[in-house]
């Protein structure tokens, strides 16, 4: 049999044994359990997915948010008899301990000594090599539901892979912390990148598994390639569910409030702005030196596995304080608040030097740029948006698992 026939071989395989797999959740009762109003991850729902792990050789796709209780999945999971060869690991790494933008370097878990793959180094993708032999790859990662944040790029990547190899994906799904809207410029195709890979909002209000769900049916991986991919749905979320991480899904994302203020405060990345990286409290302001008319400041230092070199690192920075904003307020505006960053813009001394090259990266828009430059009202930024944001929710509404917030 030559390995092409072997492979299509395989892919058939799955697809049986998968859809075997989907009858016996569909009929378990815990799928009728509606009375239970506490959220249940897809990783908590052990006897869901205990029957795949028999006789199977797994890869895992994780981080420090991958958690059942208060133990590690990869715990988890050699308790209930997992053959994990080997954990594959995002932007921050294994432990959820490098700082933003640091390459990620191979190694050992050190307390099971399994070995542990970059996808966030020397390459961002999973070998054929890498899956030789891999029956199952599971993806268990806390996303906070922002295009820019790089762990739905991990995602596609690894699709991608999986499909390539013939590989089934089982994706362990989480409740999206903002997932209760959508908001912020689509991304346009001329700017994607490893911080925006479709075109979808800054804010995008789905799980991983609805946008692994969108990304295979819409076509977005290369070639149209197809990845089979098996879902463990979360219990009792909706998109109206107001979700609190257990565990922080970065070293710079330290609790809700900054998780909340995150779509917006992520933009200045694309700036000279610091958002608070090197501070006890990373975005949750943001400041310069030589701004004006501001009382509050901060000095941003290095600090080791956060920030190593945070912009303007040991320079006294004037600002805004975000901290007074409740988490409730910020739950309720329901919106990516484009007002800071025009603050910001207004009040920079030194407009030329404001915005650098990364910035349409991070927003995904031509125009946005521009239309703080030229001094455009938010409101009238904001009615931009519309037009592809209506189109997207169209859309969107095609991969919804959960209940909407609407």
């Amino acid at each position: 049999m030559n390995a092409q026939k072997t492979k299509d071989v395989k892919k058939i395989i799955n697809i049986l044994w998968f859809m075997a797999f989907l009858v016996f959740t569909e009929m378990s009762p815990l799928f009728s359990q509606k009375q239970q109003k506490q959220i249940i991850t897809g990783a908590e729902r052990t006897i869901l997915y205990k029957p795949i792990l028999k006789n199977k050789t797994i890869a895992l796709v994780a981080n420090q948010t991958s958690v059942v209780g208060n133990r590690h999945l990869v715990d988890t999971l050699l308790t209930l008899g997992a053959n994990i060869k080997k954990i594959f690991c995002p932007e921050h790494g294994f432990r959820g301990n490098e700082d933003a933008g640091e390459q990620v370097k191979n190694g050992k878990d050190p307390k099971t000594g399994i070995p542990v793959i970059s996808l966030y180094g020397k390459k961002l993708k999973p070998t054929a090599a890498d899956l030789n032999g891999i029956d199952f790859v599971i993806y268990d990662i806390q996303d906070v539901g922002v295009r820019f944040y790089t762990y739905i790029s991990t995602l596609t990547y690894v699709m991608e892979a999986c499909a390539e190899q013939f590989v089934t994906l089982f994706i362990l799904d989480s409740p999206n912390p903002n997932g209760f809207y959508v908001d912020g410029p689509v991304l346009e195709p001329q700017f994607k990148s490893f911080v925006g890979m479709h075109p979808i909002p800054i804010v995008y209000g789905m799980t991983i598994g609805e946008l692994a769900t969108m990304i295979n049916e819409e076509g977005w991986l290369p070639r149209q390639l197809k990845c089979s991919i098996g879902l463990i749905h979360c219990q009792n979320y909706t998109h109206k569910s107001l979700y609190r991480l257990a565990v922080n899904p970065s070293p710079n994302l330290q609790n809700m409030r900054a998780v909340y203020l995150y779509p917006s405060l992520g933009l200045f990345e694309g700036t000279a702005i610091n958002v608070g990286r090197g501070t006890d409290f990373p975005f949750q302001v943001f400041g310069y030196p030589k701004f004006t008319d501001t009382t509050f400041s901060y000095i941003p230092r290095s600090i080791e596995g956060v920030s190593s070199n945070p912009p303007n690192v040991n320079k006294t920075c004037f600002g805004i304080d975000l901290r007074g904003i409740t988490e409730e307020k910020l739950i309720q505006s329901s919106q990516l608040n484009i007002s800071y960053l025009k603050f910001a813009y207004d009040h920079f001394p030194e407009k030329e030097k404001f915005f650098n090259s990364f910035f349409e990266n991070l927003c995904g828009s031509s125009t946005l740029r521009q239309q703080i430059i030229s001094g455009i009202s938010p409101d009238s930024i904001r009615h931009s948006w519309q037009p592809a944001l209506t189109k997207f929710k169209e859309l969107r509404k095609k991969y919804l698992i959960y209940e909407d917030f609407e």
